[in-house]
């Protein structure tokens, strides 16, 4: 079934290039874009069976992702981020997961889980307050799952967990003006006094255990896997997939261009360009090629029923903000190396290094804590499990 999705997906790639522009000037991607991938299954991927999803391989989805990304940069990003959340919702309580997919299994979700709001504790659940910024492809989702700190009477903070709530409780704000990532619509969500039951709530201190209590229904391996490592993918593949693009269209480009500094000579022709997408091109295949062989490996141990050792889940962090690293090293060599015309409105190169730039900036990509944390860890010091 995941072949006949990414099938699907490629089959929709040329549309999904011609509206990248049209996804820039709405500042959201287009609904015929959406309305496309829907139908191919795309955004049921990672969504349990028993709600008309796939459970797919995460390769599978990523994969995918990163052959929209190569498309569109923008429509990638919230392909990414919007697809990934079913594997989270599934995680979440029987009677949220109804709540969710169990009137029509097509309800999408968007997401902002920096802890920006604030929960106190009431009487079955919780009251929840705050405005929380960046949640990609919110106008075409219907509910959102918000972080935010647990606060008791005494104002003390006693847990982070992520907060599901539906559309009729929370405001959008059309605040998404960037020169980068420009089409995702990652406007602000605004919750006023809401109350979350218990059951709609979900703590990160069981996800970062690698536990949920969707897992009793859920029984798949797929929702065995760490949240950090499922969710940090999602942040880097559509940079690898940005990359990929842009190599494939200035590759195209230097075969057609001839340089009149040089006599007229055929860009193609020039030693250096050769040596530089070459270089380019290991960049990307290495940080693609690491990506599925550390998901691969905490898949081997979930199939085992073993946990899997800090030590992995700290290789996966760090060669995830490398991965972003190297995908965009790839694409400043190649943007660099490709003459004026890139710098044309409409052309891929010069929206796929805009819009990996502002990927970069993305929290889950911040180099040196995830780097930092590998190196404490291999020197013998405690690491917080929790946050990987």
């Amino acid at each position: 079934m995941s072949q006949a999705v990414l099938d699907g997906v490629r089959d929709l790639l040329p549309g999904i290039r011609e509206r990248a522009d049209e996804a820039e000037r709405l500042r959201v991607v287009p609904e015929a874009s959406i309305k496309e991938l829907e139908e191919v299954g795309f955004f049921r991927l990672l969504q349990p069976k028993r709600f008309d999803g796939h459970e797919a391989d995460p390769v599978d989805f990523y994969t995918a992702v990163r052959e929209i990304a190569g498309a569109c940069g923008s429509t990638g990003w919230v392909s990414s981020v919007v697809g990934v959340h079913p594997w989270q919702v599934a995680l979440f309580s029987d009677e949220a997961q109804q709540a969710v997919w169990g009137d029509d299994s097509t309800t999408r979700l968007s997401s902002s889980y920096a802890p920006t709001g604030k929960a106190q504790l009431t009487d079955g659940g919780y009251t929840l307050s705050g405005k929380w910024s960046f949640s990609s492809g919110c106008d075409h989702c219907s509910w959102v799952l918000l972080g935010g700190l647990v606060f008791n009477d005494e104002n003390q903070v006693v847990d982070f967990k992520t907060f599901l709530v539906p559309r009729e409780n929370y405001t959008i704000n059309d605040v998404w003006h960037m020169v980068g990532l420009s089409g995702t619509g990652s406007n602000d969500i605004v919750v006023e006094d809401v109350f979350v039951p218990d059951a709609f709530t979900l703590s990160m201190g069981d996800t970062g255990r690698c536990f949920g209590p969707g897992q009793e229904q859920n029984t798949s391996d797929l929702y065995k896997l760490p949240f950090h490592s499922i969710f940090t993918g999602t942040i880097t593949t559509p940079i690898i997939g940005m990359a990929a693009g842009a190599y494939a269209e200035h590759v195209d480009m230097q075969q057609k261009r001839v340089r009149a500094a040089y006599l007229g000579e055929k860009a193609s022709l020039d030693p250096f360009a050769a040596v530089r997408i070459a270089k380019a091109s290991s960049e990307i295949d290495a940080a693609w090629a690491l990506l599925v062989n550390n998901i691969r490996e905490e898949q081997a141990h979930v199939a085992k029923g073993e946990k899997i050792p800090l030590g992995l889940r700290l290789r996966v962090r760090r060669d995830q903000v490398l991965g972003t690293q190297r995908a965009i090293d790839a694409i400043d060599s190649l943007f660099e190396a490709s003459g004026g015309r890139a710098l044309a409105q409409g052309t891929y190169l010069q929206r796929a290094w805009r819009d990996a730039h502002a990927g970069r900036v993305h929290a889950a990509n911040d180099p040196e804590r995830a780097l930092q944390m590998y190196g404490a860890h291999e020197f013998g010091h405690k690491v917080d499990p929790g946050m990987y």
